[in-house]
């Protein structure tokens, strides 16, 4: 989306960043050459702060953001994707729904199956089962969603070949 890209912002909580997480986070993007311009939040962050953390990204020098994923970041990401949005920054977010309020894109994985195969295993372990002979599962289904106003917005061009893989268009 971003082929100009030449330094990677990212948006993350401050616990993340000093999880294990962040060190795979790191690690792909050395291995792509990319370096990095973090913006770490607090839990409870105000407007004013996240206005501050994507300003931050900006003058740091990045050509596009990723928003990490947290419940915090999740709450919060329509007022992300404006943001970014006012601040000419492409972004992916894991989650759709910053997508329909104007983020670029995002790459997630299908949250009503995760909810299903959870609300599964705790009706078993309800009804006697023991949590270590429930199997493990592991997502195989992801969707791919993008905006392409936004998209036109920021002056990119979508390869047709990624709107027709797309689980979701927004024209």
């Amino acid at each position: 989306m971003v082929p100009t890209m030449s330094k990677l912002g990212c948006l993350a909580l401050r616990f993340q960043w000093n999880g294990s997480n962040a060190g795979a986070f790191r690690a792909a993007a050395e291995t792509a050459g990319l370096p990095l311009a973090v913006s770490l939040l607090e839990f409870g962050t105000s407007e004013a702060g996240y206005q501050a953390a994507i300003e931050s990204i900006s003058r740091d020098g990045a050509d596009a953001v990723m928003v990490l994923d947290s419940p915090e970041v999740d709450q919060n990401s329509t007022l992300i994707a404006k943001l970014l949005g006012d601040a000419k920054l492409p972004a992916i977010f894991t989650h759709p729904h910053p997508v329909e309020a104007g983020g670029l894109m995002a790459y997630s994985f299908d949250l009503i199956e995760l909810y299903r195969r959870v609300a599964n295993n705790i009706d078993a372990i309800l009804r006697g089962a023991k949590p270590g002979d429930i199997p493990i599962y592991q997502v195989t289904r992801f969707e791919l969603s993008i905006n392409l106003n936004t998209a036109k917005q920021l002056g990119l061009s979508v390869p047709p070949a990624l709107v027709a893989s797309a689980d979701k268009v927004i024209e």
